[in-house]
């Protein structure tokens, strides 16, 4: 295992490094997470400084206005369509990344599930994890 987070899309044209640790990992049964992913949740590490983030490759982007009001910019690669990453503008230097965009995806730990209150009952989460029926507060 690196000390950096690394992960891209699934052809490799969008790829990431991330120096330093998570300050939240979620799955994230909001419609929206639902959507994108296709099943019950969205899992995501959000890293608490953009600036040590670095990316290759070009990421399309769309914007799409959250629970809160807030916009949050959905970045996925437009040769393959893998979802990769998101950002807020309301909080510009968190960068949150798919789980499953990771190279070494055990590096996620949920510690939390979000937006429960949506959860399918088909969708079982860990009961150990703390949910929230929408997001905890900060």
């Amino acid at each position: 295992m690196s000390d950096a987070y690394t992960g891209g899309c699934a052809c490799g044209a969008v790829r990431y490094r991330i120096a330093g640790e998570p300050v939240f990992m979620n799955d994230c049964h909001c419609r929206d997470c639902q959507q994108r992913s296709g099943t019950g949740h969205g899992s995501y590490l959000t890293f608490p400084d953009r600036s040590r983030v670095h990316i290759d490759g070009q990421a399309a982007t769309w914007d799409i206005v959250a629970d809160s009001g807030n916009v949050k910019t959905h970045a996925f690669c437009a040769h393959c369509g893998s979802p990769v990453y998101l950002t807020f503008a309301a909080m510009p230097d968190l960068f949150t990344v798919h789980a499953a965009s990771l190279d070494e995806p055990e590096r996620f730990q949920p510690q939390a599930v979000t937006y429960a209150i949506r959860r399918p009952l088909w969708d079982v989460a860990n009961p150990a994890i703390p949910a929230f029926e929408k997001m905890p507060p900060m």
